[in-house]
């Protein structure tokens, strides 16, 4: 799945032939891409607006237009946004479920294999900020996601600390790859309980997240399976990984080789060396019967 790194590279190489054009049209060719409402009802409220800014609010990318109407878009798992001229887009693209027709000649295509992207309009900011404040958490490459603000989500939680940042509701955007190549960043085990973490470690994640996603960033995203730029290219994250999918591989910093396990209900990667696995402490009654 994409997650804010390839969506900040889309965003990216987007908003230059998005931003201050007319959308002059919506076609949603597949209902399910804007279920539950109407295919119609989308395409007539963002129809003849001008964009005026493309925004982007964890994984999911925000076409803000004029009067406040807001276009929501998740790529999921297989989607793609792809810009061409009107002369390079056929009618029978396969697996194409939505197209933004620009008054520039150009056009955005949202083409998903796996059909699980989704279109959201949304109507005020307020909408907006109320459709994102029951999903997403703080934003990791915002100021205020600091060591003080992950300490206070971490504080009291048992949740395994790879399980912490999947959670979208706590921190936007990050999914398996970069949990991974923050977490050996930071030295940490991902099934090491978040609420136990030291200052320190704290510390050290929030550092990790932030150099982690803008490694992911300067990379233009990872490229594993599906995700493309928006003129087909590939992203070459996937060339400079520490630690994601590597396994059975020497870790870059110590040599000891890389290991899978399963975490959060995702293969996950660490260094069983620099990683430490955590102590599993024993009841009370029981170290007292062992005396």
């Amino acid at each position: 799945m994409p997650e804010l790194p390839e969506v900040e590279t889309i965003r990216r190489q987007l908003a230059p032939a998005v931003e201050g054009r007319v959308l002059e049209r919506l076609e949603v060719l597949d209902a399910r891409w804007c279920e539950p409402a109407a295919p119609a009802e989308v395409a007539d409220a963002v129809r003849g607006r001008r964009v005026e800014r493309l925004s982007r609010r964890g994984k999911y990318l925000v076409w803000e237009l004029e009067d406040e109407v807001h276009l929501v878009m998740h790529l999921r798992m297989t989607g793609n946004l792809f810009v061409v001229p009107a002369e390079e887009d056929p009618e029978d693209r396969p697996h194409l479920r939505a197209r933004l027709v620009l008054d520039s000649a150009k056009r955005v295509l949202f083409v998903d294999v796996r059909r699980f992207g989704t279109g959201v309009v949304l109507l005020g900011d307020d909408a907006r900020e109320e459709y994102f404040s029951s999903r997403l958490g703080v934003e990791p490459l915002s100021p205020e996601f600091t060591a003080e603000a992950l300490r206070a989500l971490a504080a009291g939680r048992r949740a395994p600390v790879k399980a912490f940042l999947l959670s979208q509701e706590r921190i936007a955007g990050v999914g398996n790859i970069y949990a991974d190549e923050a977490l050996w960043r930071a030295k940490i085990h991902p099934l090491r309980p978040v609420g136990t973490l030291k200052r320190a470690q704290i510390e050290a994640l929030r550092d990790a997240v932030v150099e982690a996603l803008n490694a992911g960033i300067d990379a233009r995203g990872a490229s594993i399976d599906d995700f493309r730029h928006t003129d087909g290219a590939s992203g070459s994250f996937q060339d400079r990984f520490k630690v994601y999918g590597r396994a059975g591989e020497p870790c870059y910093r110590c040599g000891t080789t890389i290991q899978k396990i399963r975490a959060a209900g995702r293969g996950t990667y660490y260094c069983p060396h620099d990683q430490r696995k955590p102590r599993v402490r024993r009841p009370a009654q029981e170290l007292i019967r062992s005396r």
